[in-house]
């Protein structure tokens, strides 16, 4: 999940580099570093800490050269240092490189070159390749590469120079993201594409076990038997201005205000409401497919699993199937049951989530139908997988997902619509009110947005405390666990999620005088005086509840202190314009606590590796 970036051409490296690295700093940041060839020798300056470091170190200490390589890290193997941050370099300087990813077998290889007399001056898996490369390097620095790269497990995405051979750069891939941006007279190397958008928009979209060689003037791929690759060029479509904060103070706000955009691309030229048709292109899925599938199920982490947990309730309630929800880090490991009947969700913001990705992979083995839900056009997970769902949330940048999630679930609606057409299991009445209300969604985010200033205030009131609670029935439960997640991952405030009706079993003995419980209301129907009732119980223990509900849910005014009122909207599709005021909610308590927002300790964009 670290970034790297590389680049070969006639502009100064170091200033590719920096740029490149301050657009990839969100996959990783407690070091940065960069190595620069120059007169067959390579110049590394790292430091631990953000890359404004880096930047000022090399304000007073420039590094001149025209190829180079970057990397902004965060950290696995090794507490975060100088000595740990990359590049990494053999013991000579004649190689260095730059990863991301973990190599599984490095202490057997740092055994092996222990033994002939390599010094290791970090704790960390990458430097054990850049002396590999190094003791496999007789001349040539490509057979070194392969040679070297032949002896690792794991995953690894490697950007790399010789001293020997400065007119080049060489970079690996296996399990980790990394794409070949194309200029003239000039080429790139990037973990993402924002990384390297200022100067290309055409890319190479690099597959496991590709090897690029780049010079100024060309990239040659190759297999790991040196064996040409041909590949097509990406041309990329989206605005460079997608990557920047466009004038607001941190880019999870700027993403929070972009979701109504987000909603439109997504919904636009899916659904056909008059004829109650919905179009997915990229997944061809038909009726006897369907009707042979007698288990579905959906696997991701973190906030795409709250995602999932949205769509095994609706395929569940308009296809009828039975769906597992499973966290992708457990899922390998449970001896899952799956089959050529089954049909497995992967869903993934970034495409290349690691644990997601071994558990696609199985799934495939053992001979189910993949569905991919991502962001990410040609990333891992779409180009392995038999049918996909993009989101077109557009780029996130914030560490926190908020765009991608409202995405993910409104695809996840649209799966499970698709499946019980598929199915004949969608009631008409159902089907009218959902058809209708989808192409609605994107006004009723803007409605919920235009609640900023009130949830502003009312965040004022939870700031201080070090404790807080989220309850909801059906959606809303599910709801509660992604408004916890944001809460505890941007704010540190300590935030747990409950179904309401379990207060009783448990939970309820942590309640007291002044502890707060946000209660989600968004349900207008059975689970309406359910949760009412729990808010009771909740009041009678002496707690502070924030409500978040629908206007037409009326009665949630004369139990709760504080609400938080949405538009009505169908009870289904209600999650989306409340999980902008959760979002809201979580942003502004970081605020107001002075806490980084965009990018929270500890914590990286794309977890790549397990």
């Amino acid at each position: 999940m670290c970034g790297i970036v590389g680049y070969i051409g006639e502009k100064n490296a170091s200033d590719v580099l920096i740029g490149g690295l301050e657009k990839l700093e969100y996959r990783g940041y407690d070091s940065s570093g960069i190595a620069v060839c120059q007169n067959n020798t390579i110049s590394v300056k790292k430091f631990q800490g953000r890359l404004s470091v880096l930047e000022s170190y090399l304000q007073s200490n420039p590094v001149e050269g025209c190829c180079g390589i970057g990397h902004t890290r965060w950290a696995t193997h090794g507490a975060p240092s100088d000595k740990n941050s990359h590049p990494h370099s053999s013991d000579d300087g004649l190689i260095s490189l730059v990863h991301n990813g973990i190599i599984e077998n490095y202490q057997e290889l740092k055994s092996m070159l222990s033994e002939k007399g390599y010094q290791f001056r970090s704790d960390t898996d990458t430097e054990v390749v850049a002396h590999l490369i190094r003791d496999c390097y007789h001349g040539s620095f490509l057979n070194a590469v392969t040679d070297a790269v032949g002896q690792l497990k794991g995953a690894y995405a490697l950007a790399i120079v010789c001293a020997a051979e400065p007119d080049r750069l060489i970079a690996v891939r296996k399990d980790s993201p990394l794409i070949i941006g194309l200029g003239q007279n000039e080429n790139f190397i990037a973990s993402d594409i924002p990384a390297i958008l200022e100067y290309t928009r055409d890319v190479y979209l690099i597959d496991n076990g590709t090897v690029a060689v780049l010079s100024s003037q060309n990239v040659q791929l190759f297999d790991e038997q040196q064996q040409p690759i041909h590949k097509d060029i990406f041309h990329v479509t989206w605005d460079a201005d997608a990557a920047t904060k466009a004038g607001y103070p941190h880019f999870m706000l700027k993403e929070i205000f972009e979701q109504p955009n987000a909603i439109e691309n997504t919904l636009r030229g899916r659904i056909n409401s008059d004829q109650k048709e919905i179009t997915l292109d990229k997944f061809n899925l038909s009726k006897q497919d369907f009707d042979k599938i007698d288990k579905i199920w959906i696997v991701a982490c973190g906030t795409a699993y709250y995602a999932g947990c949205i769509g095994k309730y609706l395929i569940e309630k308009y296809a009828r199937k039975p769906v597992e929800m499973q966290i992708a880090s457990e899922f390998r490991y449970a001896n899952p049951i799956i089959g050529n009947r089954t049909l497995f969700i992967a869903i993934s913001q970034s495409g290349e989530t690691a644990d997601t990705l071994a558990c696609m992979r199985l799934a495939k083995e053992k001979g189910a139908r993949i569905l991919a839900v991502s962001n990410v056009v040609g990333s891992s997970v779409t180009r392995e997988a038999d049918d996909v769902l993009y989101t077109w949330a557009g780029p996130e940048i914030a560490v926190a997902s908020t765009k991608a999630y409202s995405t993910q679930v409104i695809c996840m609606m649209l799966a499970a619509l698709k499946m019980g057409q598929l199915s004949g299991e969608l009631a008409d009445d159902g089907a009218d009110r959902i058809f209708q209300t989808l192409p609605q969604l994107a006004q009723h985010a803007s409605s919920a947005l235009e609640m900023s200033g009130f949830v502003s205030e009312l965040s004022k009131k939870i700031t201080g405390l070090s404790s807080i609670f989220y309850i909801g029935r059906g959606l809303d439960y599910y709801l509660a666990l992604e408004g916890a997640l944001k809460m505890k991952e941007i704010s540190y405030v300590h935030a747990e999620a409950y179904p309401a009706g379990e207060l009783k079993h448990g939970p309820i003995a942590l309640l007291e005088k002044g502890s707060v419980v946000v209660a989600l209301c968004t349900q207008s129907g059975e689970y309406l005086e359910k949760i009412i009732s729990n808010i009771e119980e909740i009041k009678a223990r002496g707690a502070f509840v924030v409500a978040i509900a629908q206007k037409k849910c009326k009665k949630v005014q004369y139990v709760a202190d504080d609400i938080i009122w949405i538009d009505d909207i169908e009870d289904d599709a209600a999650i989306i314009p409340a999980v902008i005021i959760l979002q809201l909610l979580a942003y502004f308590t970081s605020i107001n606590k002075g806490c980084d927002v965009d990018k929270p300790r500890n914590l990286a964009k794309s977890v790549t590796v397990e």
